[in-house]
């Protein structure tokens, strides 16, 4: 995972990070299709138990 400041550096992140493949929900299917041209995109069925938002705050909120 990687933090996100905006939506523009995707493809920078993907190149810099050299990531391989790019997953994400098939509620956006499609939307991310624009990265296939650096890595495999793939889209998963989404998990309801699962939020990714709060799996960001956890990773990436300062402790305290």
């Amino acid at each position: 995972m990687i933090p996100e400041t905006r939506w523009e550096q995707k493809i920078e992140d993907v190149k810099e990070f050299k990531v391989d493949t790019f997953v994400m929900g098939d509620d956006w299917k499609g939307k991310f299709d624009f990265l296939k041209d650096y890595c495999e995109v793939v889209y998963l069925p989404r998990t309801p138990e699962i939020s990714t938002t709060k799996i960001k705050q956890d990773l990436f909120s300062p402790k305290a």
